[in-house]
C-alpha cells in the first residue's frame, strides 16, 4: 500500500475512533466519519465497504493500541513481578483520568450492537480474552496461582465500568487495593 493510502486509512480510523468512542457507534453515520476525516464518501466506501467493516477496523486498532499502552506501562515498572501485576491498576487510573474517558469501547460497542453484529461481539470477546491472557502472563511471572488472573481481570473490568459511570478515576485505586488483598491471600 502506498503511504497516501495508509495516511487516508489512518485519518478515517482517527475520525471513526473519536466519533464512535465519543458519541457511540449507532449515533454516528458514515457521513459524519467522512466529514470528520475529510475523505470523500466514495473513497471512504472504497476503504471500508460498510459501517460494520469500519467499526471492526476501529475496534481492532483500539485493541492493539490499548494492549500496547498497557504492556508498555506495566513492563517499565521496576521491582518484583508482583509490582507489575498491581501496575495494571495504576495504568487504569491514568486512562480513567483522561478528559475524554467514556469507558471501554468494546463494552460500549457490544452494548450497542453485540446482539445484532457478530463482528462486534467477536471483537469484544477477542479483546477481553487478550487482556485476560496478558494478566495471566503477569500472574505467572509473579509465581502466583493461575486462577488469580481471572479474578484480577474481573476487578479491572469492574473498575473500567464503574469509572465510566461515576466519572472519577478512583475505582482504579480501589481495585488496586483489592488486587493487593487478593495477591496477599494467594501468597498465604
Amino acid at each position: 500500500m502506498t503511504v497516501d493510502l495508509e495516511d487516508t486509512k489512518e485519518r478515517v480510523l482517527d475520525a471513526a475512533e473519536e466519533l464512535y468512542y465519543g458519541r457511540g457507534v449507532q449515533a454516528v453515520g458514515m457521513d459524519a466519519v467522512r466529514t470528520a476525516s475529510g475523505v470523500s464518501l466514495k473513497r471512504l466506501y472504497q476503504l471500508y465497504p460498510s459501517k460494520s467493516v469500519l467499526v471492526e477496523a476501529y475496534l481492532r486498532r483500539r485493541d492493539a493500541h490499548l494492549l500496547h499502552g498497557l504492556a508498555s506501562y506495566v513492563e517499565a515498572v521496576p521491582g518484583p513481578p508482583e509490582e507489575r501485576v498491581a501496575a495494571i491498576f495504576d495504568w487504569l487510573y491514568e486512562w480513567f483520568s483522561e478528559p475524554d474517558y467514556r469507558g471501554c469501547a468494546f463494552i460500549n460497542s457490544y452494548g450497542e450492537l453485540g446482539a445484532t453484529a457478530p463482528e462486534v461481539a467477536a471483537a469484544a470477546r477477542a479483546h477481553k480474552d487478550a487482556f485476560q491472557r496478558y494478566v495471566a502472563r503477569l500472574v505467572a511471572a509473579a509465581d502466583l496461582p493461575a486462577p488469580l488472573a481471572a479474578h484480577l481481570a474481573l476487578l479491572a473490568e469492574g473498575a473500567i465500568t464503574t469509572a465510566a459511570i461515576s466519572g472519577t478515576p478512583e475505582p482504579a485505586r480501589q481495585a488496586r487495593e483489592a488486587a493487593k488483598v487478593l495477591i496477599a491471600a494467594a501468597r498465604a
